[in-house]
């Protein structure tokens, strides 16, 4: 890998994410890179000034922080095709970053990232757009909003500040309809996805390795509602009914992409561009992952296994 031009985001508020940005600019510089770097929140987004900077390409991401930190690098960058490597300095699960015990020697990982010493890991995004069907919507008819990226899941339920309004929301899957809920709202996910907000709300874990799409109702009224895998190339409609309010929002890992108004739909399929991670641990395990973040610990007394001979 060419260490010529790389971006350095660190989580916003956090002296430990910056410490470490300063350090790892300092040593890059020290083996002639061209480093920007700036912090990465909820009111600062230096993807659009690190692109637009970087005319030459962007050779690295290097984000420290924790998941939310990842997740807005990699709503950017899928589309640059720019490898990600996150470093956990102070994020909570960290199931998308490499420990921060695996990055002490910052001068021996830039020497494996030029020697080529990582592997990659591909990530499958979502991608999802508004559009206008009705002509009595103050919005001209088959305008389109978006497109909009995520790498977790995209979820449309209302945003009301002042009241929990219930979303009724029809679903159709490549052209047929399959279903109307009450409830909460819907969560489309990728399988990267599944261990976030769709494991909370109830649905599906799926291994990152694969591509799916997993259509979660969150908080249902209805017993026989249930959630959906799909296979990767589904296309996902999402009519808003019923929303007297006009609260109706589209929201991606989390932040909001826009307002779906009466009128609106959105549609969502898998990403053309996935986003790209640089495993650093040899070990590296997705199970390993589950046990350790969601603190699975299996049967309350633990047997030998006199059975596996390995």
């Amino acid at each position: 890998m060419d260490l010529k031009s790389i971006i350095i985001a660190y989580k916003a508020g956090s002296q430990i994410s910056h410490d470490w940005a300063d350090r790892c600019s300092q040593e890059l510089e020290e083996l002639g890179c061209k480093v920007l770097m700036g912090p990465s929140g909820v009111e600062d987004n230096p993807y659009p000034v690190f692109i637009e900077s970087m005319t030459r390409g962007i050779d690295l991401a290097l984000v420290l922080g924790g998941d939310g930190s990842t997740l807005g690098a990699a709503r950017y960058l899928a589309s640059q095709s720019v490898p990600i490597l996150a470093i956990n300095t102070g994020g909570h699960l960290g199931f998308l970053t490499q420990a921060i015990e695996d990055f002490q020697d910052t001068k021996s990982v830039w020497q494996r990232l030029q020697s080529d010493m990582f592997a990659i890991e591909e990530r499958m995004m979502l991608q999802a757009s508004v559009v206008t069907v009705d002509s009595s919507c103050a919005i001209p008819p088959r305008q389109n909003f978006g497109p909009f990226y995520c790498l977790n899941e995209m979820c449309i339920k209302p945003g009301s500040p002042d009241r929990m309004s219930t979303a009724t929301l029809e679903l159709e899957i490549d052209g047929e309809v399959v279903d109307q809920f009450q409830g909460d709202g819907l969560i489309v996910s990728s399988p990267t996805g599944s261990t976030s907000y769709t494991v909370a709300a109830n649905g599906p874990i799926v291994h990152p390795g694969m591509e799916a799409i997993a259509i979660t109702p969150i908080c249902p009224l209805s017993l026989s509602s249930r959630a959906l895998i799909l296979p990767p190339r589904t296309i996902v409609r999402i009519w808003p009914l019923a929303d007297y309010d006009m609260t109706m929002k589209l929201w991606m890992d989390g932040v909001l992409a826009t307002t779906v108004l009466p009128g609106q739909r959105v549609d969502i399929c898998m990403s053309s561009f996935p986003a790209q991670f640089i495993v650093l641990r040899e070990d590296s395990s997705f199970y390993n992952s589950l046990r350790e973040k969601l603190l699975w610990t299996g049967t309350r007394i633990r047997y030998e296994n006199e059975f596996r001979s390995e």
